[in-house]
């Protein structure tokens, strides 16, 4: 038997953890099987969204990232600024989209929704928070610069800024 941990008088012990982000567009309750999103064509079986041929018999219902794409609501915002970006604009859009379709032949509730083009900063929209962070850690890994995430406290939401001024 292990003995207690040591404590001061008067100490508490208490318990930290991570409470879950939830996506507050996924479904509170099951879908029926099968399931058709009629604007991307994902399939929604057995508890999960995926990429399969389309069942003839299949109720309709937007999938969560049709819906944030409707409601225009992201769950992610990636940044890219510098002034690397002018000269390296093309490589960089491309390697975005390559990671999106990575991530979303798995995953297809994983997508960009919009890609900004300014001046001096490309702004991406997302519909989950893991496609930013694997696009910012690509763009870091290929290009160097910096990166940095910023996820929202108690919501599903994050915020990643890529830099690189040479």
């Amino acid at each position: 038997m292990k003995s207690p941990v040591p404590r001061s008088p008067g100490q508490r012990r208490e318990k930290h953890f991570q409470e879950a982000r939830t996506d507050p567009y996924h479904a509170r309750v099951k879908l029926g099987d099968p399931t058709l999103c009629p604007t991307c064509g994902a399939v929604y079986v057995a508890g999960r969204w995926h990429w399969q041929e389309r069942p003839e018999e299949a109720r309709q219902h937007l999938c969560p990232a049709c819906q944030r794409t409707k409601d225009k609501v992201p769950a992610g915002i990636l940044r890219l600024r510098g002034n690397y970006l002018a000269a390296h604009r093309d490589e960089l859009l491309h390697l975005a989209r390559h990671q999106e379709e990575k991530e979303k032949s798995d995953h297809p509730l994983n997508r960009i929704m919009a890609m900004v083009a300014g001046p001096d900063e490309i702004e991406i929209t997302t519909t989950d928070i893991h496609l930013p962070r694997r696009i910012g850690e690509a763009l870091k890994h290929a290009h160097k610069g910096e990166l940095a995430l910023d996820y929202a406290d108690n919501e599903y939401f994050i915020r990643v800024n890529w830099t690189r001024d040479d």
